[in-house]
């Protein structure tokens, strides 16, 4: 029991990392039907980003995630410009090759640049003995960085105007544009965030895990897994499928081998499309 109490912890603060990445995805659908397929490399580049800042610049690499946050919303507008603006109104194909293609070209040039051997942040924080559970300083920042980050999302949709915008357009894009919205400049703005929050989740993962320039594909998966348990196109819904999924990462090894992990993950990712395709959190239809 002392083992399970403590996978369930470890697995809860992971669960709020799996989170935020899983919130850049599902805002992105929410806002403009657009699966990201370069979600998973956009991760890989936040954990290089904490790591080259860590490396190279000295800087506390809690400073390089806000850096990388920074970045990885530049970089979402420019592949929202790039990539997606010209087929946003095409067939649902078309979008996900235009995203495929930034995958491919993301994951082409990191492993030309950094070749696809392990890299870790050589950082600790310590751990705290709280009885049979030990508390790892580094999950701990990054579950309350994680609820940080939910928190200021929240805020920014439904306390600032960009963000009402945002919501505007997720709901009627035709009738935003009517009442005055740039939807172009809005549309762009929400695949900015979403890549920031998939950044700052990668940058939160290299504080913890080992990682190569591949490793993002495992989060990218888990983040389709959670959207599903939240409900595509809710980002705070996605939060609680992170929790979800992390808890279930701390007990499945404790009964049988950590191989069967992904495989009851993507068993609990059908039966959730079967019996409530909307997701536990998602509304009804």
């Amino acid at each position: 029991m002392d083992f399970l109490s403590a996978s369930i912890v470890d697995g809860l603060l992971l669960g709020f990392v799996y989170g935020v990445a899983a919130m850049g995805l599902t805002l992105i659908w929410g806002v403009m039907n657009v699966i990201n397929l370069a979600h998973g490399p956009i991760i890989a580049l936040g954990m290089f980003g904490v790591y080259l800042i860590f490396t190279a610049l000295g800087l506390n690499p809690y400073i390089g995630i806000v850096l990388v946050a920074l970045l990885g919303l530049l970089l979402g507008v420019l592949i929202y410009y790039v990539a997606v603006h010209r087929v946003i109104n095409a067939p649902h194909l078309s979008t996900l090759l235009a995203t495929y293609s930034v995958n491919m070209m993301i994951i082409g040039v990191g492993t030309a640049v950094f070749s696809t051997s392990p890299r870790n942040v050589d950082f600790s924080l310590g751990s705290v003995e709280l009885g049979p559970i030990t508390l790892l300083g580094s999950r701990a920042v990054a579950a309350v960085a994680a609820v940080l980050v939910t928190g200021a999302l929240y805020i920014f949709l439904y306390r600032t105007r960009p963000g009402r915008y945002i919501r505007a357009v997720a709901n009627n894009r035709d009738a935003a544009e009517l009442m005055g919205v740039p939807s172009t400049r809005i549309l762009a703005l929400s695949f900015g965030l979403g890549t920031m929050l998939a950044a700052i989740a990668g940058g939160l993962i290299a504080t913890f895990f080992p990682f190569t320039i591949l490793a993002g594909g495992v989060y990218e998966l888990k983040s389709f897994v959670i959207s599903v348990l939240g409900g595509l196109g809710n980002p705070i819904g996605a939060l609680f499928g992170g929790l979800i999924l992390g808890v279930l990462e701390g007990i499945i090894p404790t009964f049988m081998p950590t191989t069967w992990v992904p495989v009851l993950e993507f068993v609990l990712f059908v039966l959730i499309l079967l019996v409530r395709p909307s997701g536990i959190f998602g509304a009804k239809k």
